[in-house]
């Protein structure tokens, strides 16, 4: 007799259906599964042996074979121990077949029958309602996150003893009646800091906003104290809530990495990942064994991904930035499979000016050598920062710089006026922020007499084609700025000058 039931399996964000198939044979005793299960997988034949039998219910004493089909898509993890042990009791005789094959099943099983909370349950039930099966079993523990989903008929369940009375079992006894829960995770700070905290600073305060209101990326260089890293952080304070779709692939991601706090619903405030300088390259862009997960860069997809002190990142971890930053996602190839990631972020870098940090102005407090400021600031590779629009100098701040600022609510308020103007103009072509837009659309709508000063700057080699797009770019988003139709050409001189770091091409 063969039973049925359905599972999920996840590759990066993307899930797979899966058909779960249980025979029971005539034969020695015996428990197989196969269909490219991955070593976790195949334990699972000891945990739901061992869930049945604690749920008081008796095991077949028969050969049974369990197959994953689509059997060339490679699997891994537990979420499908719930479904083997429905397969397996429906092939059985159990529980009631029909209701075994309705929907999907998604939990782990742990000895004692109880059924554990899973990783990446959001991405898992969408793609389950998405294929047309919005009936989802899931562990009690995830069931606040399943439904997030909108159309998801959410199944929370406790044990697999509960789950075996509900398809009709009149044995099934659990023997561990309080459900597993969740490992609380802690809520994403919800940061207070506002930008009216900032004294002095008009210019990198200036500079933050023109990124926020076009996605721009941001490298802010200055001596210690100066105030970068208060900037950075600020930087949230001033982006719009997500939208539905980057709030769905920013809480999925969340959800994969085990880091997601469910009480507040989908994520609506951007991300901000902070990596520390020691971090390495599998942690920023993703790793691990088997199928990759996601790093600090997918993390901060639809948000802002800061390296503070930037220069002290190793060179492989800078370089590995390159490709998200000009695609948007990145695709981690193992041996086991490609996995694709969303990775679209707000790079913002803040960095010294040499080792000592104190070589402005006339540098004479720098103890740092000519050569030693160029080797440690040229550890930010010519086309890593080719792909940085604003670059800009954050000087010490002096006595006197006491009056605060504009708060982060005032500027944000232009920065959404800014972003409303871009996505209007921009919304046919499929992009939302000015830093989207291709350079055939810039060099096209772009008014010809501003743009000539780009022109003569990409022709002695000051910028390259890479970096004239860029700065039509930021031209477009200075005009959206000040509610103009098109950039003017103060417009794209201010655009080359935050290019440059204060100093206009």
């Amino acid at each position: 007799m063969i039973g049925r039931s359905r599972a999920i399996v996840l590759a990066g964000l993307h899930g797979h259906v899966v058909d779960v198939e249980a025979h029971i044979g005539s034969s020695l005793p015996a428990f197989t599964i196969v269909g490219l299960p991955d070593a976790s997988l195949t334990e699972a034949r000891d945990r739901v042996r061992a869930a049945v039998a604690s749920s008081g219910l008796s095991w077949p004493q028969r050969r049974i074979t369990v197959n994953l089909s689509p059997a060339s898509l490679p699997k891994r993890g537990s979420a499908t121990d719930l479904a083997i042990a429905v397969a397996v009791l429906a092939a059985a005789g159990m529980i009631d077949p029909a209701r075994a094959g309705a929907g999907a099943h998604l939990g782990e099983l742990g000895l004692d029958g109880r059924v554990r909370p899973i990783a990446g349950v959001l991405p898992a039930v969408a793609a389950a309602v998405g294929a047309g099966m919005p009936s989802v079993t899931v562990p009690w523990a995830n069931a606040d996150e399943a439904r997030l989903v909108p159309g998801a008929e959410v199944h929370p369940v406790a044990s697999l003893a509960e789950l075996a009375r509900a398809y009709g079992s009149a044995d099934a006894v659990a023997s561990a009646s309080e459900p597993v829960t969740s490992p609380p995770v802690p809520a994403m700070a919800e940061s207070q800091a506002d930008l009216s905290e900032v004294r002095g600073q008009g210019e990198a305060r200036w500079a933050l906003e023109v990124a926020a209101a076009g996605g721009h990326h941001l490298l802010m260089t200055g001596p210690p104290g100066a105030g970068k890293t208060m900037l950075a952080c600020r930087l949230p304070s001033v982006l719009p809530p997500l939208a539905d779709a980057d709030a769905v692939a920013a809480t999925s991601i969340h959800s994969l990495s085990g880091s997601l706090d469910v009480s507040g619903g989908l994520m609506r405030r951007a991300p901000f990942e902070a990596p520390h300088h020691s971090a390495s390259a599998a942690a920023i862009v993703g790793g691990g064994s088997g199928l990759a997960r996601p790093g600090a860069i997918s993390r901060a997809h639809a948000g802002v991904l800061f390296l503070d002190e930037a220069p002290e990142f190793p060179a492989r971890v800078l370089q590995t930035l390159r490709q998200p930053l000009e695609s948007g996602e990145i695709v981690l190839h193992r041996a086991s499979g490609a996995t694709r990631y969303p990775a679209r972020f707000q790079l913002v870098l803040a960095a010294n000016p040499c080792p000592c940090g104190h070589f402005y102005g006339n540098g004479t407090r720098c103890t740092c050598s000519a050569i030693v400021r160029r080797r440690y600031f040229g550890r930010l590779s010519g086309p890593l920062l080719d792909r940085v629009d604003i670059q800009v100098d954050v000087h010490p701040v002096r006595r006197g710089a006491d009056e605060p600022g504009e708060s982060s609510a005032e500027v944000a308020a232009r920065v959404a006026r800014a972003r409303e103007r871009a996505g209007a103009r921009l919304s046919s072509h499929g992009w939302s922020l000015n830093s989207q837009a291709s350079g055939a659309w810039l060099r096209r709508h772009t008014p010809p007499r501003a743009v000539t000063p780009v022109w003569r700057a990409l022709d002695t080699g000051v910028l390259s084609a890479r970096g004239a797009d860029r700065a039509l770019r930021l031209a477009w988003t200075l005009a959206d700025l000040r509610e103009a139709d098109e950039p003017g050409e103060d417009d794209v001189a201010q655009a080359m000058t935050l290019r440059s770091r204060g100093s206009a091409a």
